[in-house]
């Protein structure tokens, strides 16, 4: 049974791990690993079930079935069929290292206590709301002068740690894509890929299909595709 696993693509794996409820997440060798685990768990219920039934069944065990078969006699089993079951499906988690998955908690941790950067005179003209930090200027900035009604500037001091920047919150390394060659150079155990705002809808579904395929994590995938 692993011989046919192993001759498997990721995408035929994940297919069969939805149809009996289970997480798609991981490398291949992982999800091979936990169909083999399903079809032991399954194996030994086989046996319980045939133990079972090999026991003679008593007259109160007979009436208690009769009068369970009564009671659902008028029940339709076409509103089951109709019914689509969504089941959870964990997303990708890379392979981290004791160390950077201590510098990512870290940096949690840091970012609920980080100040909000805003621009100079933000509360003033609506366009600067919306825009983002900029360096405050002038011999009588407020801010420049770090006066506490105006704000936070931004420092050295509130950079966060250096083994987890540029990871994203899930640990992976963003790497971008514009077409299926670039999957081809990543790694899926620590990078996971983000589609280009400027790839048009046919060539992103394409991008997917070989993401799954070679079980790469996207990180902006749309719903649906």
């Amino acid at each position: 049974m692993s011989e046919e696993f192993e001759n498997m693509t990721v995408a035929q794996l994940k297919e069969i791990l939805k149809e009996r409820g289970l997480p798609v997440s991981g490398t291949k060798k992982s999800l091979i690993e936990r169909l083999m685990e399903n079809n032991e768990v399954q194996d030994e219920a086989d046996e319980v079930e045939f133990q079972e039934d090999s026991v003679e069944t008593t007259e109160e065990d007979l009436d208690e079935e009769e009068d369970f078969d009564e009671s659902y006699e008028d029940y339709d089993d076409e509103e089951w069929e109709d019914e689509e079951f969504d089941f959870h499906v964990a997303k990708q988690k890379p392979e981290l290292e004791e160390s950077i998955k201590d510098a990512l908690s870290l940096r949690n941790s840091q970012s609920k206590s980080k100040p909000s950067f805003r621009r100079s005179e933000w509360f003033r003209y609506k366009r600067l709301s919306r825009s983002g930090w900029r360096r405050p200027k002038g011999m009588d900035n407020s801010q420049r002068k770090n006066l506490k009604y105006r704000g936070s500037k931004v420092r050295v001091g509130y950079g966060k740690v250096s083994e987890a920047r540029g990871l994203h919150p899930s640990g992976f390394k963003e790497i971008l894509v514009y077409n299926i060659l670039d999957l081809e150079e990543i790694n899926p155990a620590i990078e996971a890929a983000r589609v280009g705002s400027t790839v048009g809808g046919r060539k992103r579904e394409q991008i997917h299909l070989k993401a799954d395929e070679l079980g790469i994590r996207i990180l902006n995938r749309r719903r649906g595709v």
